[in-house]
């Protein structure tokens, strides 16, 4: 039994070897599709006016308009800190280069994009105040309470009659006398 397992485990790492060998290497250029380029990934936090300009060029964005995410351990780095606002917001009819996410080739993304894409948090100014809303809210949860309350004291049923059944009642099939005459069943129209 061990000597299988052993077998086993020298099989796999020979074939493990051979694929880091370059068997499924990819082609030349080639990087994964998740990973951002070297230059694009953050760097460290900006503590000069020039690296803070150098980041600013980096992030295709005006040194006044820069500001990264405060240097707090969280591992932000140069990486702008936008104003955290959803795509709902943006112009809807401006012609962007990519039209699903309201985003243009070479705009730095929000750190949090995946939170504020349109078919997930709305962060633009509602028609109506909050103050209303909840007023709105709160005079339909009392109606409804109201109305359960009045229904539990005051039930309503809907009038039932006896089930009703053909051929006399189904005298014979529940075991009725055949000798004796079925009593009369008065069959109501619905």
């Amino acid at each position: 039994m061990m000597a299988a397992v052993r077998a086993r485990s020298v099989l796999w790492q020979r074939a493990a070897a051979r694929l880091r060998a370059g068997a499924a290497a990819p082609p030349h250029g080639a990087r994964a599709a998740s990973d951002l380029p070297k230059e694009l990934m953050p760097g460290p936090y900006p503590r000069t006016p020039e690296e803070r300009a150098a980041a600013a060029k980096k992030y295709n964005m005006r040194v006044e308009d820069y500001e990264p995410y405060p240097d707090d351990g969280f591992g932000y780095g140069d990486y702008p800190k936008l104003p955290n606002r959803s795509l709902h917001e943006r112009d809807p009819w401006y012609q962007w280069d990519q039209q699903d996410m309201r985003h243009n080739w070479g705009q730095p993304m929000h750190w949090d994009f995946d939170m504020y894409i349109r078919n997930r948090v709305d962060t633009s100014p509602t028609p109506v105040p909050w103050h209303t809303m909840c007023k709105h809210f709160l005079i339909f949860l009392t109606t409804m309470l109201i109305m359960f309350g009045v229904g539990e004291m005051y039930p309503s049923y809907r009038p039932v009659g006896p089930k009703q059944y053909p051929f006399n009642d189904l005298y014979l099939e529940r075991g009725g006398d055949p000798n004796k005459e079925p009593p009369v069943v008065k069959h109501y129209e619905i």
